[in-house]
């Protein structure tokens, strides 16, 4: 099922929740809202399914128009944060209770909670009570019941907010598991970066209500179009700078209060005297060890160790410039050789990695 949200806007009197959508969730996909507390993606989801009316606007499911359908009619499946699930019912009578106000027989009844108590990996907990079962197999208690209704789309509400961390990472992989076997349209919200990078076929971030960028998680990792989006989606450096140099081949020079940056990535044309920003993923920095050798020309820069913070797998060193601007590195695997605060480092940073983005802007809070 494909859905398409076409110019829809959501006000309440003089504010605006969500600001002229236009979105296409392709069939099949695992397609995620992302974005920070009031920035409209609940909203979405609650037009979608029918429980909130949209103020202008249409929403077509495969080119049908359901805009004015009642949610019982649209043949959604929705999980909630808090799982609401019948504390008193089982998790067999807890599945079948949907599938009984649809009036399926019998037998039909049995077929579908055998088949989503499966696919959820439930069948041996079918006849607990909710408050007989851990966490992450009441989440899935709740997916099996959205499941068992075969709808047209499945909507999740930031389901996995209320887990611990392990069981976190247990029901991402449970869930991308069902997703590939039962191959329905899921619209799921949340506000974890990881959460939509590690599951995603695809992302809309969002933001004060209005689509941001919308793409493959690696598209929008990799391609940021704004400096919101680049600092959103993972961890980078953002640097104010000047454009001073721009050479045939695409490649731009970058004026910073650290340094020029040389750049072959850039999301949008810019001139020479252009003001940009200037985005590094920590990762990308590399540190040159004591004692160690680095094959490269590109970027070198000589900074000073503010802080260093050991992680097992990776430490991450906070070092600032002569005139005090900031920079995070991230080394993975570091050798054994390590630095002291206040010492000087020296760091390249591959030219392919440095991406040049328009300026800077407030854009202002997020509800």
């Amino acid at each position: 099922m494909q859905v398409e949200f076409q110019n829809v806007y959501k006000k309440y009197g003089n504010f605006t929740a969500v600001n002229n959508l236009n979105l296409t969730i392709k069939d099949g996909a695992l397609h995620f809202l992302l974005g920070p507390s009031g920035c409209g993606k609940t909203t979405t989801l609650r037009m979608l399914a029918g429980l909130e009316p949209i103020s202008e606007g249409k929403i077509l499911f495969d080119g049908k128009d359901v805009t004015n359908l009642p949610a019982a009619e649209r043949g959604i499946g929705m999980v909630f944060q808090n799982y609401a699930l019948w504390p008193h019912m089982t998790v067999y009578k807890n599945i079948e209770y949907g599938l009984k106000l649809r009036k399926l027989g019998k037998g039909e009844v049995a077929s579908r909670i055998k088949e989503v108590l499966g696919f959820t990996q439930l069948t041996q907990f079918k006849d607990r009570l909710p408050g007989q079962l851990s966490g992450g197999q009441q989440q899935r208690v709740a997916l099996a019941r959205a499941l068992a209704i075969r709808p047209n789309v499945l909507l999740l509400d930031e389901p996995l907010s209320n887990l611990d961390a392990k069981l976190r990472l247990e029901m991402r992989d449970n869930i991308s598991r069902i997703h590939k076997q039962t191959g329905i349209t899921t619209l799921y919200v949340t506000h974890d970066q990881k959460e939509a990078l590690s599951m995603g076929s695809h992302i809309t971030v969002m933001h004060a209500g209005n689509e941001i960028q919308t793409g493959t998680p690696r598209e929008l990792y990799l391609k940021p179009k704004t400096p919101f989006l680049s600092g959103f989606i993972g961890e980078t450096n953002i640097i104010a700078g000047k454009i001073v140099q721009k050479e045939n081949n695409g490649q731009l020079l970058v004026k910073t209060e650290i340094g020029e940056f040389t750049s072959l990535v850039s999301m949008g044309e810019f001139s020479v005297g252009d003001s940009v920003s200037v985005s590094i993923r920590p990762e990308s920095i590399m540190v040159k060890y004591p004692n160690q050798e680095i094959d490269t020309v590109d970027n070198k820069f000589e900074l000073e160790l503010d802080h260093l913070t050991y992680l097992g797998e990776s430490e991450q060193l906070k070092l600032k410039s002569t005139g005090g601007t900031s920079l995070k590195a991230t080394v993975f695997n570091a050798p054994e050789d390590h630095f002291n605060d206040g010492d000087s480092v020296t760091i390249f940073v591959p030219k392919e990695q440095v991406l040049i983005l328009p300026p800077n802007t407030d854009m202002g809070p997020g509800t």
